[in-house]
């Protein structure tokens, strides 16, 4: 995997361009994703972990919006017993083709579909667990609602959905808050303040963020029965919904 810093964002831009998962991107995306999401190892780390306690046999396994592929390499490595397919899917061409590289790396080709696509008009197999990691907040607002009730019916009963999202606040202050405490996590990380305005710049209208109670009401309008808040670290967080 590449260990390129990620500096894009690091001399003025005249113009800042719209935020896309290009081959730029996907240089620096191991660098960039760890300096810029609280607990991002934790969270892959622990996807693993749920996907051992709940992939039922004769069922997939989801990783949708893939990019590189970290979630779906946790989850196979732990469930090489059950031999569970993962289907990983992407709509960047150039994730799709660096995540190919790393799981042939990894030996993990014969496990894993790699999907170049859409995510929100996949017809779904009967899966007991899928993985939206970062990727929703991506997804057109007006989209969210029918992609996560399709999803829901193809999952098992029993099967979970992991929704990891930066989040909104509904209270001014406590948005206001949250949002500069990311932003000192992203100083600490070595970012500078011209790297974080235009970044945040980049991702206008592109990373739509939305409450949490926005995420639970969709989730249990799907049909999801149970759901918990397993991972908090300021704007940013981890759901698990049971079906």
């Amino acid at each position: 995997m590449s260990d390129q810093q990620d500096n894009i964002y690091a001399t003025a831009h005249q113009q800042v361009a719209r935020f896309s998962f290009d081959e730029t991107v996907v240089q620096v995306f191991p660098d960039m994703i760890r300096r810029s999401v609280p607990g991002y190892p934790s969270i892959i780390d622990m996807i693993g972990v749920l996907a051992a306690r709940y992939a039922q046999p004769d069922t997939c396994l989801y990783d949708l919006g893939c990019s590189l592929g970290a979630a779906t390499t946790a989850m196979a490595a732990l469930t090489e017993e059950q031999g569970n397919s993962v289907i990983a899917v992407d709509n960047s061409p150039a994730m799709i083709e660096q995540a190919r590289v790393l799981l042939d790396h990894a030996g993990l080709s014969n496990r894993v579909s790699l999907v170049e696509g859409d995510v929100a008009e996949m017809v779904f197999e009967p899966c007991s667990m899928a993985v939206l990691n970062f990727t929703l907040q991506f997804i057109a607002p007006e989209r969210r609602d029918d992609f996560i009730e399709r999803l829901a019916e193809a999952t098992v009963p029993g099967g979970i959905l992991v929704l990891s999202e930066k989040i909104r606040f509904e209270d001014e202050a406590e948005d206001a808050l949250q949002t500069e405490l990311h932003h000192a996590f992203k100083r600490n990380n070595g970012y500078s303040d011209l790297e974080i305005s235009q970044k945040r710049t980049a991702l206008e209208n592109v990373l739509i963020p939305e409450t949490l109670a926005a995420h639970e009401a969709r989730l249990r309008k799907a049909g999801y029965r149970h759901i918990h808040v397993w991972f908090r670290c300021f704007n940013f967080m981890s759901l698990l919904a049971v079906r």
